[in-house]
């Protein structure tokens, strides 16, 4: 819990009932411009690094940048190889030969830990940084209500619960790719191609239209009446507001998520276009973007399934 201090102003901005710690979390998100930039670089940014040095393996070992999708050619030549690290360890394990291996050789539980590995890095180098908005509406609520000499909990637990959510996640985003990898026999680091990855593309770009996408998205433009609403006192009672907040984030981004699928999940290019395109979906108002989005990746998808059916 934080330490109430006194003779404080809880309207000023400070966030002077909170402790160093959470002085420092609650200062990165407070004006609209750091939300991406501290959070990117102080929170997510181990997962950026984690994330681009798996990459850089996977080139290193494959001896081009082609089968990890478009636009990873560009940056290539940039990318961090660290041989014995972990990310290399990690990428070497998804890159243990197609399909067929890995269910043969009983490679699959190592194969199903790197890729939960790299999916749940991903969720954090391209979900928290969105989030920072929401961290800081805590954060000020919390302040005022020590301010009052209310019981607060330390920021942390609430991101902790929200990344749970996401850690659930990267086992279910682990299944799929397992899944589809069975079917189309291509290997972990490759784009999906043809009617699958058509199918995804259509999939996900539809799912910009309906009413879930729409009513999630306003829980996550919104985060003020929730957290207000079911304000807690106890560290379990914001752990679980976090997993709330997480569900509902979850919700609003999974089916862009899936388009890495598409475009090759270990794609840090196609990442950082995402992860720009959600902070936008999610700080900005009406449906002009999220429609935008829906439409482009339908017709990526259609245009994808409509030319693997004429070959």
């Amino acid at each position: 819990m934080f330490t109430p201090r006194a003779n404080t102003d809880p309207l000023d901005g400070r966030f002077d009932e909170l402790d160093r710690s959470g002085r420092t979390i609650a200062g990165l998100a407070r004006r609209p411009v750091w939300p991406v930039m501290a959070m990117v670089l102080l929170t997510a940014g181990l997962a950026w690094w984690f994330l681009m040095s798996m990459a850089g393996s996977v080139i290193a070992l494959q001896g081009t940048p082609r089968p990890l999708g478009p636009g990873m050619s560009l940056i290539s030549g940039f990318l961090p190889v660290e041989p014995g690290s972990y990310a290399a360890i990690i990428a070497d394990l998804c890159l243990s030969g197609d399909s067929g291996l890995v269910f043969s050789s009983g490679a699959l539980p190592s194969v199903a830990l790197a890729l939960f590995v790299m999916w749940f890095a991903m969720s954090v180098a391209m979900m928290l940084p969105t989030a920072a908005p929401m961290i800081r509406t805590y954060s000020e609520i919390a302040n005022t209500a020590a301010a009052r000499g209310e019981p607060v909990i330390h920021p942390a637990v609430f991101a902790a619960g929200y990344l749970l959510v996401w850690a659930v996640a990267a086992v279910s985003f682990t299944v799929v790719q397992l899944a589809i990898a069975g079917i189309s026999g291509s290997s972990a680091t490759s784009p999906v191609k043809g009617v699958i990855a058509g199918l995804i593309l259509v999939c996900a770009g539809l799912y910009q239209f309906t009413a879930l996408k729409e009513a999630c998205l306003t829980k996550c433009r919104n985060p003020f009446t929730t957290l207000f609403a079911r304000w807690k006192t106890n560290a379990g009672g914001v752990f679980r507001l976090g997993m709330e907040q997480g569900l509902w984030c979850l919700g609003c981004c999974w089916a862009l998520m899936l388009i890495m699928l598409a475009v090759g999940s270990m794609n840090v290019v196609w990442m950082a276009a995402l992860t720009l395109f959600t902070f936008l979906e999610k700080t900005g108002a009406g449906r002009v973007t999220t429609r935008a989005g829906g439409a482009i990746v339908s017709l990526w998808g259609a245009a994808l399934i409509w030319g693997a059916l004429i070959q």
